[in-house]
């Protein structure tokens, strides 16, 4: 992927009361779909994370969006990264970041990227199963494990408990497995659900790491970094309301309260940091009255970059430049699935053929599961610095 940077002019242009003048530049000189990425707001997520939780290192989960782009600012801030495959790794090398940056946080790892992984001293990862204590044993000997522990999701948008996740009281044991296999436990780690909306959800898991990390010290097992993973809220989906700032500060009381500075903390946030600095700007490309309603086909749907509402649970907001009276309308996709409808119920101004239709707050989950589906291509990557 390399992106096209933003013309100096077209930033110049974008004022205050919208986006108009500064999109209708951009999709002149650049057509659409295009998918624009604010190194700003990167910046600036990652400053707002550092400011709410300053004893928290956060390790960007680099599937959010692999954009190199992204993933070199955020390696010239100094933070980390969570990766899960080797080309990840790969790409976070390329950015000049040393492997004491990285956590392999795949639970399920392929034998072929863990050895890769620890060819390139990247050795710290997680598990939570034995099965993979036994692959870890083998193809990565030595390496520094977080048992990842269940816990509740509950008001989480997706819900990662099902798939990942030993129970708690499993935990110990498993620390002690990997201690005779020749591993090194360092900590656990979990992750509270993707678009958390509970403060409770990080609460009881602090609650559930800290007796586990006071058992793994009677045991004489080394504990020394507690994994809290992302779910961190953003304003997206049915959540309009900001609520991060509120959740900050009961996260940090609560860490200060159950875990001493000799425990570090880290975090894997994706969505968190990448996801407000993404906006998608498309066009109609179609019209047509079907069952008495407007329908308009855009010319990228859940294939390409809206694909977060098949993969991700995503309720976007969809937003145009037109004003005049509006009607309820269906927009779609310009693929040949009748899969590709994004939404059926969106209040719209009567639009023509070239009109532009924009997403914001789509930084993550996005292009990042776009496909090439009909031969069409992802929208084209505009790094705005």
């Amino acid at each position: 992927m390399i992106p096209a940077v933003l013309p100096k002019t077209a930033k110049k242009t974008k004022d205050k009361n919208g986006h108009k003048a500064w999109m209708s530049e951009l999709v002149k000189k650049h057509g659409t779909p295009l998918f624009v990425i604010d190194k700003s707001k990167l910046q600036g997520q990652v400053e707002r994370f550092r400011k709410a939780l300053p004893r928290v290192t956060p390790f960007f989960a680099v599937k959010a969006n692999p954009c190199t782009d992204i993933v070199r600012t955020f390696a010239d801030m100094g933070i980390g990264f969570d990766v899960a495959s080797r080309n990840e790794i790969e790409s976070v090398f390329s950015c000049g970041v040393t492997p004491d940056r990285m956590v392999f946080a795949n639970t399920t790892k392929r034998p072929a990227d863990l050895k890769y992984a620890v060819g390139k001293d990247v050795t710290l990862m997680t598990f939570d199963s034995e099965y993979e204590l036994h692959k870890l044993a083998k193809h990565a000997p030595g390496a520094r494990v977080l048992v990842r522990i269940k816990v509740p999701n509950v008001g989480s948008t997706v819900e990662l408990s099902i798939k990942f996740g030993v129970d708690p009281g499993d935990a110990i044991p498993l620390l002690i497995k990997a201690y005779k296999l020749g591993l090194k436990p360092v900590g656990l780690s979990f992750h509270v659900g993707s678009q958390c909306t509970k403060v409770e959800n990080y609460v009881e898991a602090f609650e559930m790491a800290s007796i586990i990390m006071k058992d793994a010290r009677l045991k004489q097992l080394p504990f020394e970094i507690l994994d809290i993973g992302g779910g961190f809220p953003i304003t997206h989906f049915d959540h309009e309301d900001d609520l991060f700032d509120t959740m900050a500060p009961v996260i940090g009381k609560e860490l200060d309260r159950l875990f001493d500075d000799s425990i570090r903390i880290i975090a894997e946030p994706g969505r968190f940091l990448a996801g407000p600095a993404g906006m998608l700007i498309m066009r109609v490309v179609g019209k047509s009255i079907r069952m008495n309603k407007h329908w308009y086909y855009l010319d990228d749907g859940v294939y390409g970059c809206l694909s977060g509402i098949i993969y991700d649970h995503c309720k976007y907001q969809y937003k145009v430049l037109k004003k005049g009276q509006t009607q309820i309308s269906t927009i779609a996709g310009p693929t040949c699935d009748s899969l590709d409808v994004i939404s059926y119920t969106e209040d719209m101004p009567e639009m023509d053929v070239g009109d532009i239709v924009y997403v914001e707050n789509i930084g993550a989950y996005s292009y990042a599961t776009a496909t090439n589906f009909n031969s069409i291509p992802p929208a084209k990557v505009i790094f705005e610095k």
